[in-house]
């Protein structure tokens, strides 16, 4: 499945025109679906409209697929009805996101509205609950997942969690999202924001490893992030964010050479499916490196988890092999090139037996 970054809205607590200037910046960073808060409208029914779709048609005028977060309470504020959903298609909307649940058969039967609206659920319980609206024959294509977001700091979810929801989904094959959590941005819906993660680890990490590592775990399509705005640079980074790829920065040594850079950067790697414990190997570029020399130099430390290595002229057969490192060892045979940015560690858990990867200098 395609993936996609999103940004959220909050029409209730915004300015319209600061709303249409960030969308019009993420459109250009390539951001394509928005998550639109509607949990806290209290005008009318015919207010309410217009101001939603008045936003909702400029953003489909750039590209976006824009979905609704609708709660109980704003059907009886609109005195509207889960069985007609011609106000939320008046809108523009794509798509609403359902807060809460229902019996299984509702979600199903909702999947088959007359204006093709896609149906959002809530993926934060670690329960059968998609599996009983599938039973009751869902329009599958018009199913959707997006976890929640936390604004508490401490409260979002831990990462083991976060993996046995998501793989309920997406081994049904319907389409993902999470939420990410920009650094700059202070507006959500609520009057606490410590950020809008899904994830705890990620509530002060750079977007960027937030968003690599959600698309790194394969159960995420969608990154969204949450709170707004997020700052043109945050926007821009994701924006050139390989998807599809792990791309993981590193920080050269001083005494790195020009070939071992040139190893490093523009070259496929992939690690070898006979795995070890101690080390990723990347070992196709010892063979199209094998005739470039490469005397030693830092080679005499120990190795730390994140360090990359690469065989200097004294590894025989294996110089010029690429890895990275770990487990803390020492080897006089390879030369310390350079490390993976301490806080993107975490994303050499997702270099798995075959797992293709590419670097990026920091």
């Amino acid at each position: 499945m395609k993936r996609a970054l999103g940004v959220s809205v909050y029409p209730d607590h915004s300015d319209v025109e600061k709303d249409k200037a960030y969308l019009k910046k993420a459109s250009e960073c390539g951001f394509s679906r928005i998550f639109m808060s509607m949990l806290e409208v209290t005008e009318g029914k015919e207010v309410v409209k217009e101001k939603f779709s008045s936003l909702i048609s400029y953003a489909k005028s750039l590209g976006f697929e824009t979905i609704l977060d609708v709660a109980p309470n704003i059907f009886d504020e609109l005195q509207i009805s889960y069985d007609d959903m011609t106000f939320f298609y008046e809108t523009g909307a794509d798509g609403i996101r359902l807060d809460v649940g229902f019996d299984g058969n509702k979600e199903a039967k909702l999947t088959f509205n007359p204006f093709d609206l896609a149906i959002e659920l809530n993926m934060s319980n670690d329960v059968a609950y998609l599996d009983n609206i599938l039973t009751y024959e869902a329009n599958v294509p018009f199913l959707y997942g997006c976890h929640n977001f936390y604004p508490q700091e401490g409260t979002a979810l831990p990462y083991d969690f976060f993996e046995r929801c998501s793989v309920r989904f997406k081994k049904q094959g319907i389409r993902t999202a999470a939420f990410i959590n920009s650094q700059e941005g202070k507006l959500g819906p609520w009057d606490i924001n410590d950020g809008l993660p899904t994830l705890e680890l990620h509530r002060h990490l750079p977007v960027e490893v937030q968003a690599k590592h959600l698309f790194a775990t394969g159960l995420i399509d969608d990154v969204i992030i949450g709170n707004a705005y997020a700052s043109d640079e945050e926007l821009e980074i994701l924006g050139n964010l390989n998807r599809y790829q792990l791309e993981l920065a590193v920080e050269f040594a001083d005494q790195a050479s020009e070939v071992e850079k040139t190893i490093v950067l523009s070259e496929q790697h992939f690690r070898r499916g006979d795995i070890t414990d101690q080390v990723v190997r990347s070992t196709e570029v010892r063979k199209k490196y094998q005739n470039e020399k490469n005397p030693s130099h830092d080679n005499t430390q120990e190795f730390q988890v994140g360090d990359v290595v690469i065989g200097n002229d004294e590894f025989g057969k294996y110089k010029n092999e690429l890895q990275i490192v770990l487990q803390p060892h020492q080897d006089e045979r390879k030369n310390k090139v350079g490390q993976i940015t301490e806080k993107e560690l975490l994303l050499l858990d997702f270099v798995k037996p075959w797992t293709k990867f590419r670097f990026k200098e920091k």
